[in-house]
């Protein structure tokens, strides 16, 4: 009879798979003991494997650069990075190992890229994309970057105000993008995206701003939608119409030569996952050099900006199991030693599913629970709603201590989460260590940052830190 945990993850998935094998009865991942990083650095646990990080874009590349080959595409392929899934300097640093570049959101994201150019991660050659709603820090920001002579900045505009905005600080000629406020999904509870200028509306804004206006050269169209890049009619539909502004402009504007089909490349979410990236860049590039064939003109310059994409699949989360609380006869909760509100809040806040495996213990039996956290939130739980199907746990034994892994939690957590400063109830943010390889292929790790102490969380509530520990040895 087929009763160990390791029994049914074979009868229901693929087992083992690229970056999830056995060691005996213990997971790793990527051929890292999950296990020796417990008994070095203890849990809760947060890592950060940036090999991964690398292999990403490389693979993305190489899908855009088969894609182009294939359908005789004859322009450039553009790989940006947009810094808002996570803006820790040691993803930025492994990320520009790889001649990529950058999109930005924000104001304090344009100090970010003055800094990767004052260390020289990145060069003036390096695309600066600044997105989203630009008001006088951003502008300002923008307009020094440009106007200490990074030429490759290239601001998107956003709203029809931005560009007067733009040219009332920058010196000289500039250039810009425009970007598209695209249709929402039919599900949605609006119907035109908040960001961006209405597909109607791009080419009388052109006309009446841009065409003889010598202090701006429009180099590209900005095209993004929320679910990102999937094989459904609405996304298909969507890039139709994108490509239908794109040519009436580009017959109207010899300077617009790139087209940006922003990010959204799923992750993996579940051991089950299937996605053909090869074909979606496929079908994308030959449905855009269709359409501009057809229309006679040339076919632009391709950017994305992958953000979960690039460092979603090298984060993860380690946590044990502390105690089992059996509530009535059908339910049991696993505490956990941490909270996911603090840790992965986006499994709260919008059901987000995460790869959940045990750590150790895959040859014992197992049985059905429910994953609570340390806070008195009724919220701080996670269960067959975010993890698609009931999760099934090796059972519970004070005698043998059980870890269990979130995998592929390395977009946006800490950014939502807060990095330091105060979380629900107070749970302390865990311990962070960073995972990389050598050219042989040998292993290293390092503390990024310690788990959070009571004196620092105190400190940041105003309380006296000297006062209220004086006592403490």
């Amino acid at each position: 009879m087929n009763t160990k945990y390791s029994d049914l993850i074979n009868q229901t998935f693929y087992f083992p798979q690229e970056e999830f094998k056995l060691n005996n009865d213990n997971l790793t991942f990527h051929n890292i003991d999950l296990m020796k990083l417990v008994e070095q650095y203890g849990s809760p646990l947060k890592f950060t494997y940036l090999p991964k990080i690398t292999a990403n874009i490389n693979r993305a590349k190489g899908w855009f650069r088969n894609a182009m080959e294939k359908n005789n595409y004859n322009a450039n392929y553009y790989y940006c990075y947009c810094t808002k899934s996570s803006h820790f300097q040691f993803i930025l640093n492994e990320a520009f190992k790889n001649n990529i570049h950058v999109e930005t959101s924000s104001a304090f994201d344009v100090n970010i890229v003055d800094s990767m150019l004052a260390t020289g991660k990145i060069t003036n050659d390096t695309f600066v994309l600044c997105n989203g709603f630009k008001r006088e820090q951003y502008i300002q920001n923008i307009a020094n970057l440009i106007n200490s002579g990074h030429k490759n900045t290239i601001p998107i505009l956003d709203n029809y105000e931005e560009l007067d905005l733009l040219q009332d600080v920058i010196e000289g000629k500039f250039k810009i993008g425009i970007r598209i406020a695209s249709e929402e999904e039919p599900k949605f509870e609006f119907y035109t995206s908040r960001l961006g200028i209405g597909y109607k509306n791009i080419v009388p804004f052109y006309r009446k701003q841009i065409q003889d206006n010598d202090r701006v050269e429009l180099k590209m169209l900005h095209f993004f939608i929320n679910t990102g890049i999937r094989d459904t009619s609405y996304y298909w539909n969507e890039l139709v119409k994108c490509l239908k502004v794109y040519i009436s402009l580009k017959k109207e504007c010899p300077s617009l030569d790139s087209l940006n089909i922003g990010g959204g490349f799923p992750i993996k979410n579940s051991l089950a996952f299937e996605y053909d990236y090869q074909y979606m860049v496929d079908e994308i590039i030959n449905q855009i050099k269709i359409a501009c064939d057809d229309a006679g003109v040339a076919v632009p310059n391709i950017f994305t900006e992958f953000g979960s994409f690039t460092v979603g699949e090298s984060g993860g989360a380690i946590y044990q199991i502390l105690y089992q609380k059996q509530q009535n006869d059908r339910e049991k909760w696993n505490m956990i030693d941490s909270s996911f509100i603090t840790t992965l809040p986006d499994t709260w806040a919008i059901n987000k599913r995460f790869i959940m495996l045990p750590i150790n213990r895959w040859n014992d039996s197992y049985e059905r629970i429910l994953l609570g956290g340390l806070t008195c939130d009724s919220d701080d739980y996670y269960n067959s709603e975010q993890n698609l199907n009931a999760i099934y746990l090796p059972k519970y034994n004070k005698e043998k201590p059980l870890y269990i892994g979130f995998f592929n939690t390395g977009a946006y957590q800490e950014s939502i989460s807060g990095h330091g400063g105060i979380h629900h109830c107070l749970i302390p943010q865990p311990k962070h260590i960073l995972i990389d390889r050598d050219e042989n292929g040998i292993l290293a790790t390092e503390v990024f940052s310690e788990q959070q102490t009571a004196e620092q969380v105190l400190s940041i509530l105003g309380y006296d830190v000297s006062l209220t520990f004086k006592n403490k040895e």
